[in-house]
């Protein structure tokens, strides 16, 4: 039986935050229990699309997955355990915004083996979470951590930011320093991306709100990898770091293109050759579930020159690269047979290189990715 991992979008969320550009929706919990029922039918239709697949991992998103009462996280976990395979099941995800949890949520949740929270914290400074629009304080946060450890949840993963409004290399290492202290075992550490549509792009556009430049920016991505890894965390993707044995499973998935399901509002899928994502209007979603359709907006062929550039750009952003032998095994073909021109430039260029049978990014690749991937679309 192959592996699988599902994503269940969970589209509630207390406040907009000022940078965020997902499929959310503030103060709707009128619309969570109907919700719910339609992504269960949804979960009923892919019954016999995935029957022969074992589920590795679920992660639970959104949102503010922990924004919703416990019991519909037990109705829809609960759905999964009775009627998939989830005899393999690893690691159980859940996000989660500090301030939303409760002793009732997380007693919950570690009832039904969710064993890795992911929490949203993006700073430990009061000043700068205001200006972004965060709905919690730093207070917040601390009490979340230790309700989670109280409940035994021993995998927990914090999200930082850099490069936000007035924010300076001293925040970013004081940020990166409590949550060593506090020992949580993963960090995402992700720039500020100003996306079309929200506030901060266009206070930034206005002149409103000044942003570190371009090389303080990078001197706050260079410095927290040299401070995280000199405290102990393997910096294992571009945005990513864990204690060992701590690396997401779930994501891994991804950057390995590896089969995935995702069911809920604009929810996205790879599956049996194809590529697909949800609607994400709850109307259109609703009504084609009632109807006993997929409620999918659209889809794409994946073909095998497509897989072979996937699987080479999301391979750049894991530290150990791309595995020139897995590339063969998979593909029946040596990588230099299709990209021998692509790495060539790019090993001239100083952004990859290659090192026992692995091709990688190098420190100036990680900033310059961008420039590499693109050369790798079919």
């Amino acid at each position: 039986m192959k592996d699988i991992a599902i994503y269940i979008h969970i589209p509630f969320c207390i406040s907009k935050c000022y940078y965020c550009d997902f499929t959310s929706f503030p103060n709707m919990k009128d619309k969570l229990d109907e919700y719910i029922d339609y992504l269960l039918k949804e979960l009923t239709l892919y019954k016999e699309r995935i029957i022969d697949f074992n589920i590795k991992t679920i992660f639970i998103g959104g949102g503010t997955p922990s924004y919703i009462p416990g019991e519909h996280i037990y109705k829809i976990l609960n759905y999964i355990y009775k009627n998939f395979n989830t005899s393999k099941l690893e690691e159980i995800t859940i996000e989660a915004n500090p301030g939303t949890l409760n002793k009732e949520k997380v007693s919950i949740y570690s009832s039904l083996g969710i064993n890795r929270v992911s929490m949203g914290v993006q700073t430990l400074d009061n000043s700068l979470l205001k200006a972004i629009g965060r709905c919690h304080k730093v207070e917040d946060f601390y009490n979340s951590y230790y309700l989670l450890r109280k409940k035994d949840i021993k995998n927990i993963n914090v999200d930082l930011m850099f490069g936000l409004p007035n924010q300076n290399l001293k925040d970013v290492i004081n940020s990166l320093k409590e949550a060593i202290n506090l020992g949580v075992e993963h960090i995402s550490y992700y720039s500020l991306i100003l996306e079309e549509g929200t506030l901060i792009n266009k206070w930034y556009e206005e002149g409103s709100i000044t942003l570190p430049s371009e090389d303080e920016e990078r001197k706050m991505y260079h410095e927290a990898i040299e401070f995280l890894k000199s405290n102990g965390y393997n910096h294992y993707e571009i945005s990513n770091f864990a204690k060992e044995g701590y690396e997401c499973l779930h994501n891994l998935f991804y950057w390995k293109v590896k089969p995935y399901l995702g069911v809920g509002l604009s929810s996205h899928s790879n599956l049996a050759g194809k590529r697909f994502w949800n609607s994400s209007s709850f109307n259109i979603y609703y009504e084609k579930l009632k109807e006993g359709e997929f409620p999918v907006e659209g889809e794409e062929q994946i073909f095998k020159e497509i897989e072979m550039g996937e699987y080479c750009i999301l391979g750049l952003r894991l530290i150990e690269g791309i595995n020139k032998n897995e590339f063969r095994n998979r593909f029946n073909i040596d990588i230099e047979n299709i990209y021998k021109d692509v790495i060539n430039k790019h090993i001239k260029n100083g952004l990859i290189y290659e090192n026992k049978g692995f091709i990688k990014l190098t420190n100036k690749g990680l900033d310059l990715s961008n420039l590499v991937e693109v050369d790798f679309l079919p």
